[in-house]
């Protein structure tokens, strides 16, 4: 990247902030960052900006080609696999250079003519930003229910649409999660709430169309504020059910569809460490628990006798096994297990002979789809690997035979006989050993010369699966490898897996990711002088980490979102998310937990030494993480870093965690940040550099 002159670098005013807990005190020296509408924030950050379109201007040209690049790779007039639910089939589409959806559906016949439920296009008009949420159609066909989110702070506001006449209801209920839960009646509708400073989705309510929303009834409300509540309806549609999730608890509630206005019965009360999921089916509730099976294992019990002294075994708990989830059919089981990092569908008849599903290949991603239907010997399921696009069968689960229906198609003729995926087991520093996918172009070269982009995540137990992305290819087809280390803190490896990355052993998260890196660079994969690092929000907090330990092992870092602030948000419960962390990081207002976070929060961790160079993103509305920790860690890392590589902040100021809404849009940021690490690796085409 070439130095520019000329170029003012941001600095942010030092205003320093004592935070004094367990006898410690930290000097935030940045701590006012987080004024979100204050004057001088917005001004700092768009200085940031422009420093950053300065710092990449050499890169504008070659830029837009990145994107025109990655654009031209999506089926311009896409459309979904159709799925038939209750009498009709559901579809989403894309029209050419359209940035949104549209929603249609077509009744009894993938011939009749076609219902256009909402064009997202048409209600995206005149906002920076638009989001649907939650589709749901009421139970006689007729009712649509959507949230809508202009802001990207996943606040939605609910709305009803007539289908048969195209009228918009005038019911109309902010501040909700983005779905609704119809009562069999079609009339009732059940939703939740979100509380406007934490955005902690707290109360369900109950409305009734054609009153005021002001008149709902509060159904439940979940007063522990490390707990989130949820709604949904079985497959079954018998039941309503209201959920509260924590990290390691959960607790259900069940109401007769049919009398929307009765009270709800819980099924078994939450306990501390007790996990489970509930799915309805003929007289009796199917439970995924972990109750003495650390790995999960899958319980039954009458739907009239639930709690957990009533709970019979149907699957065992397995040590090598981890049960991920369920899908129940009128004639069959479907069971989701992950086994060595891999998930396995597991068909179990009723009756008879049960079967796994074989995919032919050693690292991919299958999952169940869309079943939204009982009665069907049909399993929809999708499939993926590195090198495969994303597919979608129907799987004849008494004939054991696939139809292909759909595979993504890839402009401009991707052929997958020129790429080469791989699976590796590299062996940590404490003895653990930690899968690595990885993906590469034919020909490229063990020898130590050619770039490589590892990737991770090792938080929340979410698995980063071995998938493909066509947007990708523009690294692949440049030379570079793309890996993804398969860390602690995620769930590949069992339940285990998870506990070993998370509270007091998240050091594992990071101290993995290293270790991967060096077998990397040892193995000749690559060097440090062409190795790159990228993971966002809590892999941010890793990129964050691992750049404070071994600032030598990477030539560039891209951290997006990232959770960097870690000690000072995780004491301060008016944050969106905070409380619902504790299970996942501790609560620093025990000192063992400050003790600990303190010693890797990497804005804690920030020293004068010299670091890699480093894009960071953020948006200003970001629900999840906010916007103010990477600026503080941008604005620290500045003041303090003896290096002169290069550091780049770019808040999206119209957008949140996930970024622009639009299906190109998106693409602008990803064609940014492959911009920058091509230029480090020296394979950008660049213009001519500025002159002094």
């Amino acid at each position: 990247m070439y130095e520019k002159t000329g170029l003012e670098l941001p600095q942010a005013t030092k205003k320093p902030k004592e935070l004094t807990i367990h006898g410690d005190t930290r000097i935030d020296d940045y701590y006012w960052l987080n004024q979100r509408e204050d004057e001088e924030v917005l001004a700092y950050l768009n200085a940031e900006n422009t420093y950053t379109k300065g710092m990449m201007s050499h890169l504008d040209t070659f830029q837009e080609k990145l994107y025109q690049e990655i654009i031209g790779r999506i089926k311009p007039d896409d459309t979904s696999v159709p799925y038939k639910d209750n009498g009709y089939f559901y579809i989403t589409r894309f029209e050419k250079e359209k940035e949104y959806p549209i929603y249609s559906r077509k009744k009894g016949s993938l011939d009749a003519p076609e219902e256009i439920m909402l064009n997202a296009n048409e209600l995206a008009e005149g906002f920076d930003y638009y989001s649907v949420g939650g589709r749901e159609v009421s139970p006689n066909n007729r009712l649509l229910a959507y949230g809508e989110d202009t802001l990207s702070r996943r606040i939605y506001t609910l709305r009803f649409k007539n289908l048969e006449t195209g009228e918009m209801l005038p019911d109309a209920i902010p501040g909700t999660t983005g779905s609704a839960v119809w009562a069999n009646d079609n009339e009732t509708v059940f939703y939740t709430l979100k509380d406007e400073t934490t955005l902690r989705s707290h109360k369900v309510m109950r409305h009734r169309l054609g009153t005021p929303v002001e008149a709902d009834v509060e159904v439940y409300s979940e007063d522990d504020a490390t707990f989130l509540a949820f709604a949904y309806k079985t497959k079954s549609d018998k039941y309503i059910v209201v959920g509260s999730y924590a990290t390691l608890s959960q607790e259900y509630r069940v109401l007769d569809a049919n009398k929307p206005e009765g009270e709800f019965r819980i099924i078994q009360p939450r306990e501390r460490g007790l996990e489970y999921s509930i799915a309805h089916f003929g007289g009796h509730f199917y439970i995924r628990t972990n109750l003495d099976a650390q790995n999960f294992r899958l319980m039954k019990t009458p739907e009239e006798k639930t709690t957990k002294d009533n709970w019979e075994e149907v699957i065992p708990h397995r040590k090598d096994v981890l049960l991920e989830d369920m899908e129940i059919f009128k004639d069959y089981l479907v069971l989701s297990e992950r086994k060595a990092g891999i998930t396995q569908l597991r068909v179990r008849p009723w009756e008879g002979e049960e079967h796994y599903i074989d995919f032919g290949e050693d690292a991919y991603l299958a999952y169940t789809s869309v079943n939204p239907e009982f009665d069907t010997k049909i399993l929809r399921i999708g499939y993926t690997s590195m090198t495969t696009p994303n597919t979608t069968y129907d799987y004849d689960m008494e004939g054991r035979t696939f139809e292909l229906l759909k595979q993504q198609e890839v402009v401009g003729g991707f052929n997958p006989e020129e790429y080469q995926s791989e699976r590796l087991m590299v062996k940590a520093r404490d003895g653990v050993e930690v899968p690595v996918s990885m993906v590469y172009r034919k020909g490229f070269q063990k020898d130590g010369t050619q770039p490589l982009l590892l990737y991770g995540y090792g938080s929340y137990g979410n698995s980063m699966e071995p998938y493909f992305s066509s947007v990708r290819l523009s690294l692949l087809d440049r030379g570079f490898a793309f890996a993804i280390a398969h860390i602690r803190g995620g769930e590949e490896m069992g339940r285990h897996w998870y506990e070993d990355g998370k509270l007091l052993n998240k050091k594992n998260t990071f101290t993995d990711f290293i270790d991967v890196a060096d077998h990397l660079v040892a193995e000749n994969y690559t060097s440090k002088e062409q190795l790159f690092a990228m993971g966002g929000s809590a892999g941010g907090l890793l990129m964050g980490a691992v750049i404070n330990m071994r600032p030598d092992l990477w030539k560039g870092v891209i951290a997006a979102v990232p959770f960097v602030d870690v000690v000072t948000t995780m004491l301060d419960e008016s944050i969106p998310l905070t409380t619902g962390e504790f299970d996942e990081w501790g609560n620093p207002k025990d000192k063992t937990y400050y003790d600990y976070i303190k010693s890797y929060s990497p804005y804690d961790n920030v020293e004068a030494k010299e670091y890699p160079a480093m894009m960071v993103t953020t948006g200003l509305h970001d629900s999840q993480v906010q916007y103010w920790e990477p600026a503080k860690w941008v604005a620290k890392l500045r003041e303090v870093k003896t290096d002169q590589n290069p550091l780049l902040l770019h808040t999206n100021m119209e957008a949140g965690h996930g970024g622009a809404s639009g299906r190109y849009q998106r693409y602008k940021e990803t064609a940014m940040e492959y911009a920058f690490l091509l230029d480090l690796a020296g394979r950008a085409e660049v213009t001519e550099p500025v002159k002094d």
